[in-house]
């Protein structure tokens, strides 16, 4: 357990941020597997929009690789273009 007060306060704090992170890749996780299920190519575009924007932000805060975040966008796009009209 922790003796100083800072310590203490950084164990709080850094459990805030786990919890905001986790909430944020797990609410990107649910709009991707929503975005596969979908078969209507002008929503598969509106929601690729909105998906494509929350990978960045993963990647931009660390929350991801940003690799991962150029991996999944790729095939991500690749599906949408894949979809018949």
């Amino acid at each position: 357990m922790a003796n100083h007060k800072s310590a203490l306060k950084r164990i709080r704090a850094n459990n805030a941020k786990r919890l905001r992170n986790r909430y944020q890749a797990k609410t990107t996780r649910t709009f991707i597997k929503k975005l596969k299920t979908t078969t209507d190519k002008a929503e598969a575009q509106e929601l690729y929009k909105t998906v494509s924007s929350m990978i960045d932000r993963l990647a931009k805060k660390n929350i991801i690789h940003k690799n991962k975040a150029a991996n999944n966008k790729s095939k991500l796009a690749k599906f949408v273009n894949t979809i018949a009209a």
